[in-house]
C-alpha cells in the first residue's frame, strides 16, 4: 500500500509538471485592437504618408513578424466588427449587424474558450459593446465610445471610475499595470487591448498638439471626386470632409465659422482642466483666428479643413504608437516578449480624404481593408509577407490554433497560422462583405458583395436595386464601375455565381436582410 502511495504521488506531481509545461508552452496572446486605422497611415504599408509619418513601435511589429497585405473586414463599422472578432461568425449570426442593434455576450467567444482552456483573460481599453462583458477574468473599458481627456472606465462590468489625462496615455498604463500587479503568473495571459484612437473626434495627447502643424499634405487625386461612373451610393453618403464634418466636433471651432452660430456637437471641452485648455488653445487658438480673419475661398477651405483632420488623426495615431512601445518595452524587460504572439490590427479602415471622404462603411479598399501585423518570433520570420485574403472572422480560430484548442465548428473563419509561419495551405480565394446601418449616419446604403484578388463585385439595396464592379487591376482607387461594360460580361457572370455560392455558404439571404430592415425600422421608431 505504501509504494501505492509513492507512485500515486509521482503520478500527480507528473501530471501537474506536465501541465504546467504544457501550459509554458502556450503563447501568452496580446491582441491590439485600434480604431478606424487605415493601411495609408502605417508606413510599412507603403501606400502614402511616408516621408513625414513614422509610428516606430508598429513598424517594429512588421519588421520583426508577418505583416497582412490583404486583410479586410466583414462589415466596416464598429461594434459590428468587434463582434465578428470575439466570435468568429458574420454578422447575420451573431446578431450585431449595426451600432444599434444588441449584442449577446451569452454566446460563445473566444476568450470564454481561452478562459476555460486555463488563460487569465483581460479586456482593456474600448469594446462598443452594450453589457457586461463575460469571458474575461477582468475588464476596464470605456464606456460606448469613450472620451480622449479624463476618461471614465468601467471596471468589471460594474464600476465606474474617472481618471484625469488622456485615454492613449491611460490604457497602456491599466496593460501594464494588470500584468505587473493582478496577472497569476501560473497561466498564460491572453488581454484584449483596445485603443479609442484614431476615433472621431481625433482630439490629441498635449505633448503631440503641435505635432505636423507645419507639414503640408497632398490631396489625394480624386478628393475633388463628383462621383461619375458610379450608382446613387457614393453620391447620396454623408461623409464627406468639407460638406460633412461638424465646425465644433470635429474642426475644434466654438462657433460655426459662416454663420457665428454655436458649432453643431461642439468639442467636449469641458471635460478638459484649466492646463489641459491653457495647452490646447495655445496651438488651435491661432489657427483657428487666421481662418477667421481670411475665411478662405472653397479650395483653400477645404485645404483647411483636409489639415485639420488629418493632422488630428495623425496625431492620435502617434499617441496609440506610444503605448504600444510602453507594453512592448515591459514585456521585453520581463522577458516575456518572444512568449507572446502579438496581433496589432484595426477595426477596419478609414478615409483620409480619398473621394473627399472621412469614415468607412463602403465596401471600397479603403475601408474594408485594414492593417494586419502579428509577431511571434517561435514560429514567424521577421520580414514576412502574406498576400492571401485574410478577414477579421479568421482571427478568433486563429488564436484559438495558437492556443492550441480546438476550434469550434460553427466558427466561420480559418487560422492564419500557417500563412503567417510562412507556409501554405488551401485558402479562399473570394471574400464575402456585408453593410446593414442605412439609414443612419453618414447615409452609406445598406450593400453587400464579393471581392476576389482582381475584381469586386457589390450589390447596394433598400431604397436602390444597383450593382457596381470594379476592375483593381485597371481602377484600383474605383473611380469607374465596369458593371455594365460589355468586355467584362463573363467576369460579371462569374461574380454574380460566386457571390451566390458565399452567401449559401455563410447562411446569409434575401430573407434575413428582410428581418433585419424590420428590426431596423422598429428599433429607430
Amino acid at each position: 500500500m505504501k509504494n501505492k502511495g509513492i507512485l500515486f504521488l509521482i503520478f500527480v506531481l507528473f501530471i501537474l509538471h506536465f501541465g504546467t509545461a504544457m501550459a509554458q508552452d502556450r503563447p501568452n496572446i496580446l491582441f491590439i485592437m485600434t480604431d478606424d486605422h487605415t493601411q495609408k497611415a502605417l508606413h510599412t504599408y507603403g501606400l502614402g504618408l511616408l516621408d513625414t509619418v513614422y509610428f516606430p513601435n508598429m513598424n517594429r511589429l512588421a519588421k520583426e513578424g508577418a505583416l497582412f497585405r490583404n486583410s479586410f473586414v466583414t462589415n466596416s463599422i464598429c461594434a459590428p466588427s468587434r463582434a465578428v472578432l470575439l466570435t468568429g461568425k458574420y454578422s447575420h449570426l451573431n446578431g450585431k449587424v449595426d451600432n444599434v442593434a444588441p449584442f449577446d455576450w451569452s454566446q460563445m467567444t473566444y476568450p470564454k474558450l481561452l478562459r476555460e482552456a486555463g488563460y487569465e483573460t483581460a479586456l482593456i481599453g474600448k469594446i462598443h459593446l452594450s453589457g457586461k462583458p463575460q469571458g474575461y477574468d477582468y475588464s476596464l473599458t470605456l464606456p460606448d465610445q469613450g472620451n480622449y481627456y479624463n476618461p471614465e472606465f468601467i471596471r468589471n462590468g460594474v464600476e465606474e471610475l474617472k481618471f484625469e489625462g488622456h485615454c492613449e496615455a491611460l490604457i497602456p498604463e491599466f496593460v501594464v499595470d494588470w500584468l505587473e500587479n493582478d496577472w497569476d503568473r501560473e497561466k498564460p495571459f491572453a488581454i484584449n487591448y483596445h485603443t479609442k484612437a484614431p476615433h472621431r473626434n481625433w482630439m490629441p495627447e498635449e505633448k503631440y498638439l503641435d505635432l505636423y502643424e507645419d507639414i503640408a499634405f497632398e490631396f489625394p487625386h480624386n478628393f475633388f471626386d463628383a462621383y461619375a461612373g458610379r450608382g446613387r451610393a457614393a453620391k447620396e453618403q454623408e461623409m464627406e470632409i468639407v460638406n460633412d464634418m461638424f465646425w465644433g466636433w470635429d474642426m475644434k471651432f466654438e462657433k460655426n465659422p459662416f454663420t457665428g452660430e454655436p458649432s453643431r456637437l461642439v468639442a467636449p471641452f469641458g471635460r478638459m482642466t484649466k492646463e489641459q485648455m491653457q495647452a490646447w488653445n495655445a496651438v488651435y487658438s491661432p489657427t483657428n483666428e487666421a481662418f477667421l480673419k481670411e475665411m478662405p475661398p472653397k479650395e483653400e477651405l477645404a485645404k483647411f479643413m483636409f489639415h485639420r483632420y488629418l493632422r488630428d488623426y495623425l496625431k492620435v495615431v502617434k499617441s496609440v504608437d506610444d503605448g504600444i512601445g510602453k507594453v512592448l518595452d515591459y514585456l521585453e524587460a520581463k522577458g516575456l516578449l518572444d512568449k507572446t504572439l502579438i496581433i496589432y490590427t484595426s477595426d477596419q479602415g478609414f478615409y483620409l480624404g480619398e473621394h473627399g471622404w472621412y469614415d468607412k462603411r463602403f465596401m471600397y479598399e479603403q475601408s474594408l481593408s485594414t492593417p494586419l501585423l502579428v509577431r511571434y518570433p517561435k514560429e514567424i520570420k521577421p520580414g514576412t509577407v502574406v498576400n492571401e485574403m485574410v478577414l477579421n472572422l479568421d482571427h478568433a480560430p486563429t488564436i484559438l490554433d495558437y492556443a492550441g484548442l480546438s476550434i469550434p465548428s460553427d466558427m466561420q473563419g480559418k487560422s492564419w497560422r500557417t500563412l503567417a509561419s510562412g507556409g501554405t495551405l488551401p485558402w479562399r480565394d473570394a471574400i464575402y462583405y456585408h453593410y446593414y446601418e442605412y439609414p443612419g449616419p453618414h447615409m452609406v446604403k445598406r450593400h453587400y458583395g464579393v471581392r476576389t484578388d482582381r475584381y469586386k463585385l457589390i450589390h447596394f439595396y433598400y431604397d436602390v436595386d444597383e450593382w457596381e464592379m470594379y476592375d483593381l487591376k485597371n481602377d484600383p482607387d474605383e473611380m469607374n464601375s465596369v458593371y455594365n461594360d460589355p468586355n467584362y460580361a463573363d467576369i460579371k457572370k462569374s461574380l454574380h455565381t460566386r457571390l451566390e455560392e458565399l452567401r449559401v455558404e455563410f447562411g446569409d439571404s434575401d430573407e434575413l436582410n428582410r428581418q433585419f430592415i424590420e428590426k431596423s425600422i422598429s428599433n429607430n421608431d
